[in-house]
């Protein structure tokens, strides 16, 4: 039966800038993507995606673009747990499981439902106890300390760990850590004892870092001499990181890799955060965060304390930049300059505090080439598509062209 991770047309707007260049089900909270999640709780074999158009060339729906039979459909917004993925395998043909209102999963007999995922007719049931939803980008910060457990536990349970051979090393709470083949650690100290750390294949840990968990590292990322992670930490596949980093994640192919404080956030893929760039995760008054919404036009208040950066796919910045507490970056942007940039900073924009104008498209794909190149993945129609959208989507945030 195909396993379908669909965007709900409610929640995906309130997760831009990240859902500009990915279905929801591909955002990553704790060690996995919550469509990694739904699979192997599901123990399906393949899992496609019911996303926006522009997407689908990169995130299809199966590898030949069509579906037919029986489909089980799930929302990418909720991050599934053993409870409730027994519940969705237990469910009747056109039978949807809810909490509440949101349908979270439902079971149709025929995948001609899933065009419009027509809910009319499905048989309701309702969750044994309410699910984890990711319905705002904040929340992928706040609830990554648990997700990292969860997956944990979901990754490791039955499997021995690759041993840590260096004897310089020092290790806390053995039992809470796990090594996939290929870890390189030497002389850093690892303190699983407030949660667990996981180690992705081919990571690299280097000398004198200093790990709390929860620490999520993925494939092939590295930890730089001397980092500092303070806990609830996901470091995506091959991102390189540096300096001091709390309660934050790394989508993936991002760099951090020099000193400088990143807390509360969340970076996208293809990043980078040049030497002693520091973001605010507090303000001065204690007063709460408020953070720009794409979905609603204006800034919303988050509720919340401590909030950093939210930063979209392929935006970058140069050194020893700084950004304010509960700055929001699109997608595509480069900052650079003296002084605090504005805390909303639309997608392809070039400047800082003096000022911005439009990074081109040409330009902005120009880099994402280069810096992909480095990774051994191209830059290919389905990337320069996406970007071009994106490039469209956005251009009524760079306000500066209109003045023009």
């Amino acid at each position: 039966m195909h396993l379908l991770v669909f965007d709900d047309p409610a929640i995906r707007p309130h997760l831009l800038p990240f859902t500009f260049t990915r279905p929801v089900g591909a955002l990553r909270c704790g060690i996995l993507t919550i469509a990694e999640k739904w699979q192997r709780r599901l123990a399906s074999p393949t899992v496609g995606f019911l996303t926006e158009p522009y997407l689908k060339a990169k995130f299809p729906v199966c590898d030949d673009g069509v579906v037919s039979g029986p489909v089980l459909v799930v929302n990418g917004a909720v991050c599934p747990d053993a409870l409730l993925a027994a519940q969705v395998r237990a469910l009747a043909p056109n039978e949807g499981l809810y909490c509440g209102e949101l349908l979270v999963a439902a079971r149709l007999a025929d995948a001609s439902l899933v065009a419009e995922l027509i809910q009319d007719g499905l048989s309701q049931k309702e969750v044994a106890e309410p699910v984890t939803v990711i319905s705002r980008p904040w929340h992928l910060f706040l609830r990554n300390g648990a997700e990292i457990r969860r997956d944990f536990e979901l990754l490791t349970g039955g499997r021995e760990s690759a041993p840590i051979t260096d004897p310089h090393t020092i290790v806390y709470g053995a039992e809470n850590i796990f090594l996939e083949p290929g870890v390189q650690i030497r002389a850093a100290i690892l303190n699983a004892e407030k949660g667990p750390i996981y180690l992705g294949k081919d990571s690299q840990v280097h000398e004198g870092a200093i790990i709390s968990g929860p620490l999520a590292l993925g494939e092939g990322a590295h930890v730089n001499m001397g980092a500092r992670l303070r806990g609830d930490n996901t470091i995506g596949p091959y991102c390189k990181v540096g300096g001091e980093i709390a309660n934050s994640i790394l989508l993936g192919y991002s760099n951090k890799g020099h000193d400088g404080y990143l807390g509360n956030s969340v970076i996208g893929e293809w990043c980078n955060l040049g030497a002693d760039t520091n973001t605010s995760n507090l303000k001065n008054n204690y007063a709460p965060v408020k953070v720009w919404s794409h979905a609603a036009a204006r800034f919303v208040d988050t509720g919340l304390t401590f909030c950093g950066l939210l930063m979209g796919d392929h935006s970058k910045c140069a050194i020893n930049t700084m950004f304010n507490t509960g700055t929001v970056v699109g997608v595509g942007a480069n900052i650079f300059g003296a002084g605090f940039p504005r805390q909303f900073v639309p997608s392809f924009s070039w400047g800082g505090a003096a000022g911005f104008e439009t990074f081109k498209l040409d330009k902005a794909g120009e880099v994402a080439e280069r810096v992909m190149a480095r990774r051994q993945l191209a830059y290919d129609e389905a990337e320069q598509s996406i970007m071009k959208e994106v490039f469209a989507a956005t251009e009524g945030g760079r306000v500066w062209e209109k003045v023009k």
